[in-house]
């Protein structure tokens, strides 16, 4: 009989700041041994192939409301689309709605993915109201397991003041919690928005004009410098542009406790996207938007040197059939595109083979920092005994040419229509168990678990 569920033989182990080739046990869903050989009944042979830390998506949109629809990928959909892509866990931003506590919105979202998530989620929650109520619901909520939460700096119904910005980061930092920010001015864009509908300029390339490059600037420089005053701790989300980026940097320079993250899309499309032909161009509309393609090596090198710590999705998806709903008007299409599936491949390759990160930054921007910053490791981001059996064997030779046709997410499109890679995931493991084979899922279904996670880490 065996001391172990499950044995990984012959994996090249690739950790943030280990390459090495061991065999790895794992007993309850742990990984209890690595030795350079272990025998068992139940083998997996990883035939010389890397073995990766589970990747962690730190923004994701499961069935989120948007103007009237919902994101079409639900937490089913989108957590088995993210399996197969070699991602074991993902942090969905629970949105409060209009009316309801932050308590409400937990049991909203515990509601949308109980039963449906196939591996392990946490939320964040988009706090869009600063009341008495959510004032003392914070506190107890950061200290039991829901320690990161997002404030929106535009969206009517959803915005926060600078005012409520600064008392929002002052309740993080005296609670040991992190806040995470999305940031655009409010003003600029509504300004923009009148004067092109007014000039009749209503197709999706105007959405990208509506909200330029300054404009998601001087947002995270103001909310930088807000938490700067406090010495809180921030994370900016989904940073679109060197500049956005280079306020990052600088905060980080002179010693402040700023983060930020940026998304695939914003390190390989561009601002052209939009131009693409009958609406197609709004399968790129997200907020913010895509930029002028010099951003995307300008981010890159922000993420070789560190001054970006990770890379989420942003996964938003909605069929071209919603996106319609702003044929008229780039205002009424619905913000989002997907991507959780086809990100750890993406930035293998455009980033790994293209000389631009290292293989160790490479799981530490996908997986090693999304669990420090986010109260997960060493349980994720890692391999070592103790920690879960999230992991990924991830084939450094497969090739794969990236189609609506082979992926998984519950859209009609991808961003990365026709984008080839070289290196990709084949075998998924959460908690010991394989979810996920040669581009299928093949775990149970509802398997998945509500994270609880600890105090967050400013890296």
């Amino acid at each position: 009989m065996s001391n172990y569920d499950l044995v990984i033989k012959n994996a090249n182990v690739l950790t943030s700041s280990d390459n090495y080739t061991a065999d790895i046990g794992i007993k309850d869903g742990k990984i209890v041994e690595i030795a350079s050989s272990i025998d068992g009944d139940n083998v997996y042979d990883a035939g010389g192939k890397y073995v990766i830390p589970g990747g962690i998506d730190v923004h994701t949109h499961m069935d989120m409301p948007f103007g009237g629809t919902f994101s079409s990928d639900d937490f089913e959909t989108g957590t088995k689309a993210a399996a197969i892509g070699g991602t074991t866990a993902i942090i969905d931003y629970a949105v409060q709605p209009q009316g309801k506590s932050l308590n409400e919105t937990i049991e909203i979202w515990s509601q949308k993915a109980e039963g449906k998530a196939v591996i392990d989620y946490g939320f964040h929650l988009g706090v869009t109201k600063l009341n008495d109520q959510t004032r003392e619901e914070l506190p107890v909520l950061l200290k039991n397991g829901f320690p990161t939460f997002k404030v929106f700096m535009v969206y009517d119904g959803m915005r926060l003041t600078d005012k409520e910005l600064l008392e929002i980061l002052q309740i993080a930092k005296d609670h040991d919690g992190l806040v995470c920010v999305h940031a655009e001015n409010y003003d600029s864009i509504n300004y923009n928005i009148n004067k092109l509908l007014n000039d009749g300029k209503t197709e999706p390339l105007y959405h990208a004009i509506s909200r330029p490059q300054k404009c998601e600037a001087e947002a995270t420089n103001r909310a930088v410098k807000l938490a700067e005053m406090l010495d809180a701790p921030i994370y900016i989300v989904h940073v679109s542009n060197q500049e956005a980026a280079d306020v990052i940097a600088k905060s980080r320079k002179n010693g402040f406790k700023t983060m930020g993250e940026t998304c695939p899309q914003y390190l390989l499309l561009s601002i052209e996207n939009y131009k693409e032909e009958n609406f197609n161009g709004a399968k790129y509309v997200m907020s913010p938007p895509l930029r002028d393609g010099f951003n995307n090596e300008l981010l890159w090198q922000s993420l070789r040197l560190g001054k970006l710590q990770t890379v989420a999705t942003d996964h938003c998806p909605f069929f071209m059939e919603q996106k319609r709903m702003g044929i008229d008007n780039f205002t009424k299409i619905p913000n989002g595109a997907p991507g959780v599936e086809p990100r750890m491949a993406l930035i293998y390759n455009y980033g790994v083979n293209e000389g631009k990160i290292s293989l160790g930054k490479f799981v530490e921007l996908t997986s090693t920092n999304p669990a420090k910053i986010f109260g997960m490791y060493p349980k994720k981001g890692t391999i070592a005994v103790n920690s879960d059996a999230d992991l990924v064997v991830f084939d450094p030779n497969k090739e794969v040419t990236l189609s609506v046709d082979n992926l998984h997410e519950n859209v009609d499109y991808t961003p990365y229509e026709g984008y080839k890679v070289k290196g990709y995931p084949v075998a998924t493991f959460s908690r010991g168990e394989l979810i996920a084979e040669n581009g299928e899922y093949v775990g149970k279904d509802s398997r998945g678990q509500l994270l609880k996670r600890e105090k967050p880490e400013v890296l």
